[in-house]
């Protein structure tokens, strides 16, 4: 659904989701001044359209002891194909996202680790993969997300 189809209102309701995925039908109504009937044909439509793809929990992973975010920029074989570069670290706990680049690097890997040691551990374990040429790890001190 192209993004000029949704209104003011679809915007809303995906912001309240974005929020609260676990908000009741009748929360978001009185929000957005609809009937709850209203919003649900509306976030029904949203999710078949393949606005919506899913609902989600958020977690605090420091409370769970992986508390430490670095992100690792990878550098790749130049022969090496996309769906290569994926699978390097898709497989592994700590990779909470793998983002394949245009340009350099060619992939940047979201990691999530408990210490130092298992930060060194994970990269150690992506430079033995033989197509990385290269690796470059920043550590995230604060973070905000959507």
């Amino acid at each position: 659904m192209p993004e000029e189809l949704l209104d003011a209102t679809d915007h809303e309701i995906l912001g309240l989701l974005r929020e609260d995925a676990r908000r009741t039908l009748s929360d978001i109504a009185d929000r957005v001044t609809l009937s709850t009937a209203a919003v649900k044909r509306r976030i029904d439509r949203l999710r078949e359209s393949g606005v919506i793809t899913g609902f989600t929990v958020q977690v605090d992973h420091a409370k769970l002891g992986w508390g430490i975010e670095a992100f690792t920029e990878l550098r790749f074989v130049g022969n090496t194909k996309v769906d290569e570069i994926l699978h390097t670290t898709t497989r592994m706990p700590e990779a909470q996202a793998v983002f394949t680049i245009a340009g350099d690097p060619d992939a940047l890997v979201w990691l999530r680790v408990r210490d130092m040691a298992h930060l060194q551990k994970t990269i150690d374990e992506i430079r033995r993969h033989h197509q990385v040429t290269g690796t470059k790890t920043l550590i995230a001190l604060e973070s905000w997300s959507r």
